[in-house]
């Protein structure tokens, strides 16, 4: 079979579509020749208040607490099998996928600071200062998940959906950033978040706000257009670069245009969930939201935050039955008898239960030799790192998938202390990623200046086949 993708591509002109069909008509000249092609796909899940590393050993494995100094932990490189392992309480619902999970534990980020979020600094790697209560809003540079947009485009080169305490609200600015003061947003209503990413699809008030946008900027197209030949000068370079987000918008809605089919046959169906009150009804709704986003091909890396960042962390979980909320819980509250302890489990299990069923939907797509699971990466963690009042000394991670065999996976890893030989920080777990991405780098973030004496550069080479 022979496709002339060149041929192909040039009756399409300089159409919006030639941009989207060049990297499908790209795949499928690959699987005309019998080769399997597939994408790379990463999806982190920040939650906020912190994560106690002692509750992600495995069952059995005893964990104490590292004391918050330099120096402070052991000088050994802990690597532990997880086959004959129990997972601990909160991990449980991804059990069926023991052998793709790495937990990794004993990663600094003093450099972000701590509080009771690190808001943009979680996934950035740098510092920024402390300001009230604590925490720092600053953005001084991409966090993990722009790099990873940025070396991963995709219609939508990332898509962040969440929920906040606040439910007046439609978009917050609070985890991720594609570059310094340039954060990327987070939709945090599930109506307005699929009318953004299904909307073309979609029926009654989704559907008219989808073309509402799209006749808007067919309307504006030519007028910015006549109005940029008139200015000039530094005002003509910043006028450009708006013109330019504007073609990338208009554009975006021919790319949903080429894809109407897959989104209507694979896309989300709108239930009381996404109108709910409920925190949990909401997440629900967003974690559907994001599956379906993946499947539909609208992205590569996506980001699903639970009420992190500083102004939500306080975020109460009546859904799953409690009436205390997480800031109380963070300072040792009880509720009907569960201690802080088991309510830290009881909210981070329902975390893993939807994280186990985004992976089922994934796992239920065949791509190239395998399915769409076994092409993507998952990382949990929290913006809070290891615990309420954190100083970011430890920053336990779970790590779920291999990108194709490229990680040793099923294993505890527990790295030496602050301070000591070989320990390692969240930078080196971020450019992890992004060496499994195809984008090498040395450095991500910010160095801690407390460690000059240790190699802060380079990947997790111990995570690697």
């Amino acid at each position: 079979m022979f496709i002339d993708r060149r041929n192909a591509l040039k009756t399409l002109g300089l159409s919006a579509g030639a941009t989207f069909l060049s990297p499908m008509m790209a795949k499928i000249e690959v699987q005309a020749a019998g080769k399997p092609m597939t994408a790379k796909r990463f999806i982190f899940v920040v939650e906020s208040n912190g994560v106690r590393p002692e509750q992600l050993a495995p069952v059995g494995l005893k964990r104490e607490s590292r004391k918050q100094e330099a120096f402070n932990g052991p000088a050994q490189l802990l690597d532990v099998p997880l086959a004959d392992k129990e997972l601990p309480f909160s991990l449980e619902p991804i059990n069926p996928w023991k052998d793709k999970i790495t937990i990794v534990q004993g990663l600094s980020g003093r450099v972000c600071g701590g509080g009771h979020s690190n808001n943009f600094q979680a996934l950035g790697a740098w510092g920024g200062g402390r300001g009230n209560g604590g925490e720092s809003m600053a953005i001084l540079g991409e966090t993990i998940d722009g790099a990873l947009a940025k070396a991963l485009p995709g219609i939508f080169p990332h898509i962040g959906l969440g929920i906040s305490k606040r439910t007046e609200n439609n978009v917050i600015y609070n985890i991720s950033a594609i570059g310094a003061n340039k954060g990327l947003p987070t939709m945090v209503n599930p109506l307005n978040a699929y009318s953004t990413l299904f909307g073309i699809v979609a029926d009654g008030a989704a559907k008219q706000e989808f073309t509402a946008k799209n006749n808007l900027l067919d309307f504006l197209k030519d007028d910015l257009k006549k109005a940029g030949a008139n200015i000039a000068g530094a005002e003509k370079e910043q006028f450009q670069a708006y013109l330019e987000t504007f073609e990338t918008l208009r554009n975006r809605q021919s790319s949903l245009n080429e894809i109407k089919h897959t989104l209507r046959e694979k896309g989300p169906v709108v239930s009381d969930k996404y109108r709910s009150a409920i925190e949990t009804d909401r997440l629900d709704a967003q974690f559907d939201l994001g599956a379906a986003a993946l499947i539909c091909g609208l992205t590569n890396v996506l980001t699903l935050s639970s009420a992190a960042g500083i102004r939500d962390f306080d975020i109460t979980f009546k859904g799953l039955g409690l009436n205390i909320d997480k800031h109380s819980i963070g300072h040792g509250g009880t509720f009907q008898g569960k201690t802080w302890f088991d309510l830290y489990n009881i909210i981070r299990r329902y975390h893993f239960d939807l994280i186990a069923g985004l992976m089922k939907k994934l796992e239920k797509v065949p791509e190239g030799n395998g399915t769409m699971l076994d092409n993507t990466v998952i990382v949990y963690l929290s913006d809070g790192a290891e615990g309420h009042h954190s100083r970011c000394w430890e920053w336990p991670m779970v790590v779920i998938g291999n990108i194709g065999g490229k990680l040793k996976t099923g294993r505890y890893v527990d790295y030496p202390g602050y301070g000591q030989k070989g320990h390692r920080t969240t930078a080196n777990m971020y450019l992890t990623l992004l060496h499994l991405a195809g984008f090498k780098r040395d450095t991500f973030g910010m160095p801690d200046p407390t460690l000059k004496d240790l190699d802060q550069t380079g990947p997790l080479a111990e995570l690697f086949v």
